[in-house]
C-alpha cells in the first residue's frame, strides 16, 4: 500500500512539474520566450471560445470578443510598421475591427500580426533596436516599439481572460 501511495504521489508531482513547464514556457527567457508565451495563450484562448462567443461584450459600447482580437492584431501590424515593415496589402479599411468577426477570420489575423512580430524581430541586425523612430510626434527606440507591442498584448489578454471566465471559459493554460 505505501509503495501504491508513493507511485501515486510521484505520479501527481511529476503531472504538476509538467503543466508548470506548460505554463511557463518562454517566461524569464527574453523577449523571443515571452512573445513566444504570450503569442500561445492568445491563440490557445482564442480557439478555445467558441464562435457564437465572439460577438459577445460586457456591455454596450465596450469591445466584442472578436474586437479585441481585431483590435489586438491590426495595433501589431501599426506598431511593427512604425519600425520599418510595411502594413499588409489587405489591411485596407479601418473598419476591420468591426467587420471581421468569424472566429477563423480573427484568428487567422491573430496569427498573421503574431508572426509578423516575430519574423520582423528576428531579422533585426545588431544595433537596429537602439534605431529612433517617431510616433505621435515622440522620438522613440525601435526596442521601445517592441516593447509597446507585447505589454498591449498582455493588457488584452488580461481582458480576454475576463471576458472567456465570465462566460464559463477557463484558459486552456490554467486548467
Amino acid at each position: 500500500m505505501k509503495r501504491f501511495l508513493l507511485f501515486v504521489l510521484l505520479g501527481a508531482v511529476l503531472n504538476s512539474a509538467t503543466v508548470m513547464h506548460a505554463q511557463t514556457e518562454g517566461l524569464w527567457e527574453g523577449y523571443d520566450g515571452e512573445w513566444a508565451h504570450v503569442s500561445s495563450q492568445l491563440i490557445s484562448l482564442a480557439v478555445a471560445i467558441p464562435a457564437d462567443k465572439y460577438s459577445w461584450r460586457p456591455a454596450p459600447g465596450v469591445r466584442s470578443v472578436s474586437e479585441v482580437y481585431m483590435h489586438i492584431a491590426i495595433a501589431n501590424f501599426y506598431l511593427l510598421s512604425i519600425t520599418g515593415p510595411k502594413m499588409p496589402a489587405d489591411l485596407t479599411s479601418g473598419d476591420l475591427e468591426k467587420t471581421v468577426t468569424a472566429k477563423a477570420d480573427v484568428i487567422s489575423w491573430l496569427k498573421r500580426s503574431l508572426d509578423a512580430v516575430k519574423t520582423a524581430r528576428a531579422q533585426l541586425k545588431p544595433g537596429d533596436l537602439q534605431r529612433k523612430v517617431k510616433i505621435q510626434g515622440k522620438e522613440v527606440t525601435v526596442d521601445g516599439m517592441y516593447l509597446r507591442i507585447i505589454v498591449h498584448d498582455n493588457e488584452h489578454m488580461g481582458q480576454l481572460v475576463a471576458y472567456a471566465r465570465m462566460n464559463g471559459i477557463v484558459p486552456p493554460w490554467s486548467v
